[in-house]
């Protein structure tokens, strides 16, 4: 195991964000396929619990913009999940509604903001074969 920072305990993998989550949200604020949609405003805060630390992420939202950061604040709406079922679904394959119905997902605050964000993530990938798509 190598050592962190002036020979401390090493960095923990579970502080580093996950690239499909970052892009997923570099993908929301930039306005690209999958956004919110343009009549939407409020506030989500999204909770992932990785271990003994918690990555926040806070989604403004409003004229047609989302802006993103890690802000710690009161939210119109919350998201609580773990770290690994949200990268699950950012990449479409966990289904947002059927974790919230399985009780892993918490879900608190104004529910049509719940709703349209459930609708800026992805569907299920694509099969090699095609099945899945008309």
């Amino acid at each position: 195991m190598e050592a962190g920072p002036a020979g401390g305990l090493p960095a923990r993998v579970e502080a580093t964000v996950s690239e499909p989550i970052e892009e997923f949200f570099e993908r929301l604020s930039a306005g690209g396929p999958g956004t919110l949609p343009p009549r939407t405003s409020g506030s989500l805060r999204i909770d992932l619990g990785s271990g003994a630390t918690t990555e926040r992420w806070f989604l403004t939202i409003g004229k047609g913009a989302v802006s993103v950061s890690h802000r710690n604040a009161k939210a119109d709406a919350v998201i609580r999940t773990s770290k690994d079922l949200f990268e699950g679904m950012v990449t479409g394959s966990v289904n947002a509604m059927t974790a919230a119905l399985r009780g892993v997902v918490s879900l608190e605050g104004d529910p049509s903001l719940l709703v349209l964000f459930q609708r800026a993530l992805p569907g299920p990938p694509s099969t090699a074969t095609g099945q899945g798509r008309p």
